[in-house]
């Protein structure tokens, strides 16, 4: 049974105030975040950053492209060594090395430089990501984690919304190495929070040991288990389509639909849509369960993309139909999100680290690889978009049957018998 927070294996000392649940959710979410805003405060800066390392055309966009895909790679190795070394020493590497690589980035000479460095830190800073649900697993399962996680994904998704005005702002006080500079002075900041405040969560028996049969047992058991594997797959390719909405939105707006001007304000309706969906999933889901509400948001997305479909293919396809449309995806994509992660994190208690680094690279990877595929198909329309929001709510559905055997809406047995 997963430890409440009073009850922690390294609880605070009575001199200090026990970290709370309100104050884990907020570190945990900030540290998510810091890995997002070493992604998207530098969009802003792109150019600037071209024109001082002479970096020809699209080629400036890998500066971001590397640090994803490092990231997801580098996803298989912190759960492990959290696993038998504990929560926190890895996640206190993994912030530090985030800094070093931040200050690094600031002063790279060149731009094959930059984006090694990068790689290294985007593999390095998987664990500022892989491991808070881990820590959260830890200490609540079930329909609270979901809730937990919904908080989370609330704040945590606010970040790439202001991150490039961050970005821009700093721009207006120095160059683009500013910015890796500000990055670093977040680490420090998270670093010392964590330092002081984050008690270890890993209990003595439930370390695992250092070997490589152990870890692929754990990370193998973590995906193939059938009520599981349906859950991280099927995540995997809705967020997928999500991923390709993000990589052809300017094209989307700009070109599609000739709204470049409006483009951010329309960007941050569909991006606001899923934080409140995620702020209101963590209001019900204790009280409905993680299965009920993300079943139910799962066949609603498929109907909503059903709809995208039909106005993709018509002559002339309206803003104001694609955008609610959209929006109201996203949204249902928060209700999906936070509560497949818990439902798929609930069995792993002992292993938590290796499991959330295991559906971490599986998510991840996945779903960047759909969404590259999906962004390269955009055709000037949204039909490639519209297609692929309607097949992978398909096949994800296909998949929860497959793991709920096909009944849906109701909790396990496990949380039954809980």
């Amino acid at each position: 049974m997963a430890t409440s927070l009073a009850s922690s294996p390294a609880a605070a000392s009575p001199a200090r105030k026990a970290l709370g649940e309100r104050e884990l959710m907020w570190m945990m979410a900030m540290l998510m975040a810091l890995n997002a805003f070493g992604i998207d405060a530098i969009l802003p800066a792109l150019d600037s950053l071209a024109a001082d390392l002479s970096v020809a055309g699209n080629d400036r966009q890998f500066v971001i492209g590397v640090f994803l895909l490092a990231g997801g790679i580098g996803s298989l190795v912190p759960g492990a060594l959290a696993d038998r070394f504990g929560r926190r020493p890895i996640l206190l590497g993994a912030v530090a090395v985030y800094i070093v690589l931040s200050i690094l980035s600031a002063l790279a000479p060149t731009y094959d430089a930059l984006i090694a460095v990068r790689a290294v830190q985007g593999f390095f800073a998987a664990g500022i990501v892989a491991l808070p649900p881990a820590i959260i697993r830890d200490r609540v399962g079930g329909d609270k984690m979901a809730r937990m996680m919904s908080l989370i994904f609330v704040i945590f998704l606010m970040v790439p919304a202001v991150a490039p005005t961050i970005g821009k702002a700093i721009l207006g006080f120095g160059s683009w190495r500013a910015i890796f500079g500000a990055m670093a002075v977040l680490g420090v900041a998270m670093g010392l929070w964590v330092h002081i405040r984050l008690p270890e969560s890993l209990t003595e028996e439930n370390r695992q040991p250092i070997r490589p049969r152990t870890i692929t047992a754990n990370m193998g058991r973590a995906l193939v288990l059938p009520s599981v594997a349906g859950y991280v797959i099927g995540s995997a390719l809705v967020f997928g389509a999500l991923f390709g909405f993000i990589n052809s939105s300017q094209q989307l707006i700009t070109q599609t639909f000739n709204a470049g001007d409006i483009f951010t304000y329309v960007f941050g309706i569909c991006a606001g849509s899923m934080a409140l969906a995620s702020w209101s999933n963590s209001r019900i889901v204790e009280r409905f369960g993680a299965r009920r509400v993300s079943h139910t948001a799962l066949f609603a997305f498929i109907a909503v993309s059903a709809v995208q479909v039909m106005f993709a293919f018509q002559p002339e396809e309206s803003l104001w139909h694609f955008v609610p449309l959209m929006a109201i995806n996203m949204a249902l994509l928060g209700f999906v999100g936070s509560n497949f992660g818990a439902i798929a994190m609930n069995p792993f208690f002992g292993i938590a680290g290796a499991a959330s680094s295991a559906h971490g690279f599986v998510r991840m990877t996945t779903a960047a690889m759909l969404g590259g595929a999906i962004g390269y198909a955009y055709d000037g329309t949204a039909r490639p978009l519209a297609l692929a929001l309607l097949a992978s709510g398909l096949a994800c559905l296909a998949l929860v049957l497959w793991s709920e055997k096909g009944k849906l809406f109701g909790p396990s047995d496990a949380e039954l018998s809980r």
